[in-house]
């Protein structure tokens, strides 16, 4: 079981590294503020953009646990809207941050935000988000794209919740090393 947990962590940092640095940033900004990590304005704001940002996020956020808890463990219509309606609203903030541009740079986010039990409502909600008239046509279609066919029409989804959750790395000096 060690064995499959550390090959499955691998996987998810080779899929982690393939995402540009503006995506990786965010993602880890992100969990950040979505699992209360570290001090999000202190750690990840260069300006009062970037902080006005954060702290919308942050408020956006304040809803990811009542999520956790809410989401339908069958496909029954009952259990969709008091769901997705508020999965949607947050989704739509962080595509419109343009720097999650692919179905699978937000499927990684929110699995960590989330968990595993998410993982059969992201394709709607990504799908949902990215057709908002809020975003520009040219990042809709970006995004559109970029959900594979075997995404959107998945039969099943593992239920394995993740095992790599990406933080920030101080840079170190190797300068005294060459010495």
């Amino acid at each position: 079981m060690k064995q499959a947990r550390g090959a499955m962590a691998l996987a998810e940092m080779k899929e982690f590294a393939s995402f540009s640095a503006a995506t990786q940033r965010y993602v880890r900004r992100a969990l950040d503020i979505g699992l209360d990590r570290e001090d999000a304005l202190a750690r990840w704001s260069r300006d009062v953009v970037e902080a006005a940002s954060i702290r919308a996020q942050a408020r956006l956020y304040d809803r990811l646990p009542e999520l956790r808890v809410m989401i339908p463990d069958d496909s029954g219509l009952d259990a969709v809207e008091p769901f997705m309606a508020p999965l949607v609203t947050v989704s739509a903030f962080d595509l419109g941050q343009g720097r999650l541009t692919s179905f699978s740079a937000y499927r990684f986010l929110y699995e960590r935000l989330l968990g595993a039990d998410a993982r059969p409502w992201l394709p709607a909600a990504f799908c949902a988000a990215a057709a908002l008239p809020h975003l520009h046509p040219d990042l809709r279609r970006v995004l559109l794209q970029s959900i594979s066919e075997a995404a959107a029409t998945a039969s099943g989804w593992s239920t394995r919740e993740p095992a790599f959750f990406p933080s920030w790395v101080e840079k170190i000096d190797t300068a005294p090393l060459a010495n």
